[in-house]
């Protein structure tokens, strides 16, 4: 059924959303374009000097067309480390290459030669869980001096530490997922072990470079003196140590025989979706930036939303007068038949058990499901904890959590309290997850913790007999929410990995299309439970 659009673009509050989502847009790209320089200026000139292209320009030789892909967290690392990180200095981008759905992780040798710090491994990590669940080739451009010794112990000795990804590499490659290095730069300590453990792995004539221990170490050590190609250049490993295949004669090349390795995979994507014809939406996209409220608290009808990303704007909904503050149904985007889950308000027991049904039907049929993120959280109070809003919350959490198919979601709004995992946060992997620029995510709003944080304390001086002069309650009020928009904000969110990037509301249509081709390299395991009213 096509969604009626009730907006009027005349209206005061149209134009005002519609200019304060703009500005957001253009923060966002602005921030985006400094991210994609990399390093400063000279390192990057000293980086062409050697004969080396610069890591975008590499991933973008190595894409069938850039334009279908996707990068991972391109603000990694935003406002961290003094801003020296650009990227968490590692890039990671989904896209064909070949004609095969690959993940290329390429270090920034730009940025800090390319070392570790804790962001980069925890990027690096996010990387290869994305190309482990949807089955994705794996190709490694490495060039990178290996862990920045003085982060060393946020990198080293944890479960999720550097060892943690030649762990992800044996264990997809044992599946088949494919493991493939081209070594155009330093490869050095634990890090030799990224082209040592690929399936296979080219090397570059002079800048290329594997050892566990670089010539200062090694001297350091034993005494021996030697130099960087002696001890484990690109004639070193192709002739004498077996640790590389392929000798190449600079990144060109090198880039030529990975693209070639690629087409040799003997690979065939099948589908297991049934495909419709693609139809744009019947209504324009750009008019999502007038939908969105400035305000947060100020809820609008996620259908218009709805209506300007799916196909033709249909939407056949289920249970439309049921929970009616979660609205659920069955789409296309771009052809692929998807189920949606969207909030239109708080979720009550009701729209928690409407959503945890409709995600039973999805599993049964193999449907793909989108949440879209904009929720406060669920409804409290005695009446509601009477009839059993946990127990209710809990059989959506728990049919979120099991569930088979491929989840994605973008978070449209605000990302609330235990909100955020009814409607498929991070912690209940969905393949892949986006943000608006308006977002936010944090376990409460600023005002309410504010209040709270406020109660909490008079309670604590009313014992002592002491109180609070009104000035100080808004002077602790005020720290208190400015501390949660500032730890709210998409750019601390992103930064720090919660989510996959920040994108332009206009292009959530694409980018939700591309993540739902990429999920279809996986098979699935179908759940054990079936279809039961709730």
């Amino acid at each position: 059924m096509i969604i009626k659009t009730k907006i009027d673009k005349k209206t005061d509050t149209y134009k005002s959303n519609f200019e304060n989502m703009k500005e957001l847009v253009s923060d966002f790209k602005k921030k985006s374009r400094v991210v994609k320089i990399g390093g400063s200026l000279e390192s990057r000139k000293r980086h062409i000097k050697r004969g080396k292209i610069l890591p975008r320009e590499r991933i973008e030789y190595l894409l069938d067309n850039k334009d279908d892909a996707l990068e991972i967290g391109q603000i990694a690392g935003y406002d961290l480390n003094n801003n020296e990180t650009p990227s968490g200095s590692i890039i990671s981008v989904v896209g064909k290459v070949s004609g095969r759905d690959t993940i290329i992780i390429a270090n920034d040798a730009t940025v800090k030669g390319g070392t570790y710090y804790p962001i980069t491994l925890k990027k690096h990590l996010r990387s290869l869980e994305i190309a482990r669940e949807n089955n994705l080739a794996c190709i490694h451009l490495v060039d990178s001096g290996g862990a920045n010794l003085k982060e060393q112990t946020g990198i080293f000795a944890d479960k999720e530490g550097f060892g943690r990804i030649f762990y992800e590499m044996a264990n997809m490659s044992s599946k088949g997922i494919p493991q493939i290095s081209a070594v155009l730069g330093s490869c050095t300590a634990g890090g030799a072990y990224i082209p040592a453990m690929s399936d296979e792995t080219v090397i570059v004539k002079k800048n290329g470079t594997i050892f566990l221990g670089g010539p200062h170490l090694v001297k350091a050590a034993t005494g021996e003196i030697t130099d960087e190609q002696e001890l484990g250049g690109a004639e070193l490993h192709t002739r004498m140590s077996g640790v590389a295949d392929y000798f190449a004669e600079d990144d060109y090349e090198a880039l030529n025989i990975t693209k070639r390795i690629l087409g040799n995979l003997n690979y065939k994507k099948e589908n297991s979706l049934k495909l419709e014809q693609n139809k744009e939406p019947k209504y324009d996209p750009q008019e999502i930036y007038g939908i969105v409220s400035k305000d947060l608290k100020e809820q609008y009808n996620v259908k218009e939303i709805i209506a300007r990303i799916v196909d033709n704007s249909e939407l056949d909904e289920f249970k439309e007068d049921y929970g009616t503050t979660l609205v659920t149904g069955f789409a296309h985007i771009k052809g692929f038949p998807v189920g949606i889950i969207a909030n239109n308000g708080i979720l009550f027991s009701e729209s928690s058990l409407k959503g945890a049904h409709f995600i039973q039907l999805c599993e049964q049929r193999g449907t793909p499901i989108i949440f879209l993120q904009n929720i406060s959280g669920f409804m409290i109070g005695k009446s509601f904890e009477e009839r059993g809003i946990a127990k209710d919350g809990a059989k959506l959490v728990n049919a979120v959590s099991t569930v088979t198919v491929p989840k994605f979601t973008v978070i449209i709004g605000g990302s609330f309290g235990a909100g955020n995992y009814a409607m498929c946060g991070r912690a209940y992997s969905p393949r892949f997850l986006f943000s608006w620029p308006n977002s936010k995510i944090s376990v409460m709003g600023g005002e309410i913790a504010a209040r709270v944080l406020l109660s909490v304390k008079e309670a604590q001086l009313q014992k002592l007999g002491q109180s609070l002069k009104d000035e100080k309650k808004s002077k602790f009020s005020k720290e208190i929410i400015d501390q949660f928009d500032y730890e709210g904000s998409p750019y601390y969110a992103s930064a720090r990995l919660w989510d996959d990037g920040i994108i332009d509301p206009l292009d959530t249509r694409k980018i939700l299309s591309l993540s739902i081709s990429y999920s279809l390299n996986a098979k699935r395991k179908k759940g054990k439970f079936g279809i039961f009213r709730m």
